[in-house]
């Protein structure tokens, strides 16, 4: 039985006692040994039915319908809670359900509504740094989620080649090439600093240097700001790539000018009676819509605020087919989420936009913040980070936690290759079943339902089963939270049991506990479990854009 059919089947026991609106939920309880699920839907309805809650629990248990629901026991403990016991062939079936559908296991029928997940959208006037990284990591996991669930999902990266940031990288490298070819030029205050500034201005002269020479300053930047804008997005694609991430689309802040997005968006603004004129500004009316105040779109000058485009931009997600959108944005645009929903909910798009916040990370090396290199300045760099770290690695580090928390990247733990490096701990649990398939000579894809399960009888394989059975939840509750970090928890929590069971049938500790042993038949169970375990493993670690290997080095030495 599902955790969705006995919640259906508690649901219309409710009803039958009076009760059509209450809010039935089956937990995991934390103590194994008070069964595998647990309900407090009796001292919910106690107070209506008018009866203590451990009364009300057994006229639940009398009314509900388990006939082949898999649950081998209903027990009323405590104040008045159930506890429900799946019965063995629920497990077997369990089992043969993870075999059966493979790779697809943990992934769920949905509506296959269209989804933007857009996320990075790094300027393009320099390297991405680790934030960039850690907001990859999360939109590229999020995204992975929700087509795990159902949805049909783009990946888009919205390149912002406009506007003021662009003009400062023009002039930045301008000021460095001129200083290469010997001229006393200072670069302004609000110039990008790094070396990568200076490397970039020599192959600047190396490309373009005859043709700069003979124009004049606007000629120039105007040139040098298109060379930044492409040199800058095929290192991001180079660097991102590199990092297990593709997207879909890429979408150009200057296609909104193009387009005439700018006038449309204002025009319908106007329509709606959205606007307003104020001190020769012009003003939207977001306080209207749940902002703390209203927000100007048009300057004084007549120039654009940034929110204009953002929001033109935003109506054209919505108008290009999507039904819902996730931004991953910084931590320094916080303060901008209020004002860009009270837009939307103002042209009728309410609830079609979620924002997920990253927050800034620090990397330590022994209790110490650190520098990886001069590059980029004062910011350590993606490439950085992977060159020291490796892919996998970086990326579980930046998935464990939530992306809105702030986050210490303990590099020791990162560069340890032992069970505490929690990555490390859930590939080596999946390497060390490769293991067994190799000593048994077993191709692992051989192993499928009709091995015989009902084997599985001992404790700890029942609690591999039942571990096993977790999964479809987690992604699901993963994907509704957009929370990655709930699948790399559950990975973690299944490489431990998977860890104790490997090790507790080591031959020379507990024989009968062993994979392989003489009997045939348990020997196909337990390697058909193995096989199951591998496939959970593999299919999460997936999920999160990591590698499953069949080999590590120390597999078989611990």
């Amino acid at each position: 039985m599902s955790v969705e059919t006995l919640e259906r089947e508690l649901r219309r026991v409710a009803s039958e006692l009076g009760a059509d609106d209450v809010d039935v939920r089956l937990e995991r309880p934390r103590n194994p040994e008070h069964g595998d699920f647990a309900s407090n839907l009796a001292m919910a309805l106690a107070g209506r039915l008018s009866s203590p809650p451990r009364t009300v629990a057994e006229r639940i248990r009398e009314k509900l319908d388990l006939a082949g629901a898999g649950i081998a026991s209903v027990e009323i403990a405590g104040p008045g809670f159930l506890n429900f016991r799946l019965s063995a062939d629920a497990l077997e079936d369990r089992l043969a359900r993870v075999l059966r559908e493979g790779e697809r296991y943990g992934r769920l029928e949905g509506t296959g509504r269209r989804v933007m997940v857009e996320f990075v959208s790094a300027n393009p006037t320099g390297p991405l740094h680790v934030a960039h990284a850690r907001g990859a990591a999360l939109g590229d996991a999020i995204a992975s989620l929700l087509e795990a669930t159902g949805d049909t999902v783009t990946r888009e990266f919205y390149i912002n080649d406009a506007g003021v940031q662009i003009d400062r990288i023009a002039s930045s490298l301008d000021v460095r090439w001129r200083q290469l070819r010997g001229e006393d030029v200072q670069l302004p205050e609000d110039g990008y600093r790094g070396e990568y500034v200076v490397e970039a201005a020599k192959q600047v002269d190396e490309e373009l240097g005859e043709r700069l020479t003979g124009l004049g300053l606007q000629e120039r930047q105007a040139l040098l700001r298109d060379w930044a804008v492409t040199r800058f997005r095929l290192e991001h694609d180079r660097d991102l790539r590199g990092f297990g991430v593709v997207f879909d689309e890429y979408y150009p802040e200057t296609r909104i000018y193009e387009r005439g997005l700018i006038d449309e968006t204002l025009a319908e603004l106007a329509e709606r009676g959205l606007t307003y004129e104020h001190e020769g500004a012009l003003w939207l009316r977001t306080s209207d819509f749940g902002d703390d105040k209203d927000r100007v779109l048009v300057k004084g000058d007549g120039s654009y605020t940034y929110f204009l485009p953002d929001l033109a931009y935003h109506r054209d997600k919505w108008r290009r087919g999507f039904e819902h959108v996730i931004d991953v944005w910084g931590a320094d645009h916080h303060g901008y989420v209020p004002r860009m929903k009270a837009a939307l909910s103002a042209l009728d798009h309410e609830d079609f936009l979620d924002v997920e916040i990253v927050q800034m990370v620090k990397i330590m090396r022994g209790g110490r913040e650190v520098r990886l290199s001069k590059r980029a300045g004062e910011v350590i760099t993606l490439r950085d980070l992977v060159e020291e770290t490796g892919v996998d690695v970086a990326r579980y580090f930046f998935l464990m936690r939530r992306g809105d928390a702030q986050m210490l990247f303990d590099l020791d733990l990162a560069l340890d290759q032992s069970d505490k490096n929690p990555v490390y701990k859930v590939q080596y649990a999946h390497a060390r079943l490769a293991s067994i398939f190799r000593k048994a000579g077993q191709d692992p894809k051989t192993l499928g339902p009709d091995a015989p399960l009902a084997r599985l009888d001992h404790p700890m394989e029942q609690d591999l089963i039942k571990q096993l059975a977790r999964y479809p939840e987690v992604v699901e509750r993963a994907a509704a939270q957009r929370s990655p970090h709930v699948v790399a928890e559950y990975l973690e929590e299944t490489a431990g049991v998977v860890n104790s069971w490997y090790h507790a049938g080591n031959p020379s500790r507990n024989p009968e506990l062993a994979v392989l042993v003489d009997d045939e038949q348990l020997r196909r169970a337990r390697l058909a479990l193995a096989r199951g375990i591998q496939i959970v493993l593999s299919n999460g670690l997936g999920l999160l854009g990591i590698t499953a290997p069949e080999r590590m080095q120390r597999e078989e030495e611990s």
